[in-house]
């Protein structure tokens, strides 16, 4: 599992297929929040658990989930 302090707000979370999903808001607990005002969001804050992060590099989050799995999977505030 990677380092959640790697994880920056304002981070762009990437799914596994190249898909952008959201930005980061921040990390709460084992989950990272994403901001409502991405319009990936739909106007909600979602969460993503760090499970399922494959890499961190800069700011960019990248999944080992396709986008699909990502938005089935996610977590609504």
């Amino acid at each position: 599992m990677v380092d959640k302090s790697q994880i920056k707000e304002h981070s762009e979370v990437i799914a596994s297929c190249g898909t952008h999903v959201g930005t980061v808001d921040h990390i709460d607990g084992e989950r990272i929040k994403l901001t409502r005002s991405d319009s990936a969001s739909g106007g909600k804050h979602h969460y993503l658990p760090l499970s399922w992060v494959d890499k961190v590099e800069g700011n960019k989050v990248t999944l080992s989930k396709d986008h699909k799995e990502v938005m089935a999977g996610w977590q609504e505030a």
